[in-house]
């Protein structure tokens, strides 16, 4: 009994240590990463800052109202609140897009690469760390940015609306449920969901010779147009959508109340995202692949 033991006991911490041995180069690969990227949050707190801006002049605009002749929309401000978030995630998209499209192809352009290749670090460890960017990584900058950003949006509309009796939206702000959402949505949807499309923008920044950004959208649009021309469906362009913007958030097919798609055992068990996954791991090692094999441009 006492040597079962033992050796579980030593199978745990080989394990243990080997899983450390593994996540440490991945770790400081991330790190490397945000060091070396800096304009990822940087972009983001720009892009806020902007909204802030917009904010702040609205709400001035909006002062010299009467109560009453203010919209109720704007009274209780939750749209501003609710379309600063929107913005920041959008501004989130493009960012990570811009970023796996230049992540392997930077390296190749500014030969770079050959020095990272001379480091302890497999190419497994440096596209997982590079994939971990727009899947996790970028998400939560931008959900701690939009929080910052709607306590700011607060803190000046209170300022501003100082005993002119206009009711503020702090109780919905500060709310525990909402900000969980938000980054439920941003960690399932921004990353999980879209999890292909960064596997296929990883895969043409190392391959491409030139211009990633072109060989990366012109082939789905040629797809689309010989489908088009050839047999007059749009098979390749639904499932774009759905993928996008469609019931990918929803898991059916029919329109729902957004909460409600967002209950984990509906996202989960959705074929669209496993498929999806299926996918980006097919992606990801063609990656590793080409990243082994291809040199500095």
């Amino acid at each position: 009994m006492n040597t079962q033991a033992t050796n579980v006991s030593g199978s745990s911490q080989a394990f243990a240590a080997w899983l450390s041995a593994w996540l440490r180069p991945v770790y400081w690969s991330v790190r490397r990463e945000l060091w070396e990227n800096r304009w990822i949050y940087i972009a983001l707190v720009v892009a806020a800052a902007l909204f802030l801006v917009g904010f702040t002049i609205s709400v001035f605009h909006l002062r010299h109202f009467s109560y009453m002749g203010i919209p109720s929309s704007m009274r209780h401000g939750t749209n501003q609140y609710e379309l600063a978030a929107a913005l920041i995630m959008g501004a989130a998209i493009i960012v990570s897009v811009f970023y796996c499209l230049d992540a392997l192809y930077g390296e190749r352009r500014d030969r770079s690469i050959l020095f990272w290749k001379s480091l302890p670090v497999s190419d497994v460890a440096a596209v997982i760390a590079k994939l971990t960017i727009p899947i996790l990584i970028v998400p939560l900058i931008s959900f701690v940015i939009t929080v910052a950003t709607q306590l700011l949006m607060l803190v000046i509309s209170s300022a501003v609306f100082a005993g002119s009796g206009v009711d503020i939206a702090w109780r919905e702000v500060l709310s525990v449920r909402v900000p969980a959402i938000w980054l439920y949505h941003l960690v399932t949807v921004h990353g999980l969901w879209y999890a292909p499309f960064y596997g296929w923008l990883l895969l043409i920044s190392a391959w491409a010779p030139r211009a990633p950004f072109l060989w990366a959208f012109l082939p789905p649009f040629v797809i689309y147009g010989v489908e088009r021309i050839a047999f007059n469906t749009s098979y390749f362009l639904d499932m774009l959508k759905y993928r996008l913007m469609g019931s990918g958030t929803g898991m059916s097919e029919h329109q729902q109340d957004f909460a409600s798609t967002l209950i984990p055992h509906h996202f989960l068990s959705t074929p669209g995202l496993w498929t999806g996954l299926a996918v980006a791991a097919v992606l990801l090692y063609a990656t590793v692949q080409l990243r082994r094999s291809r040199g500095p441009i």
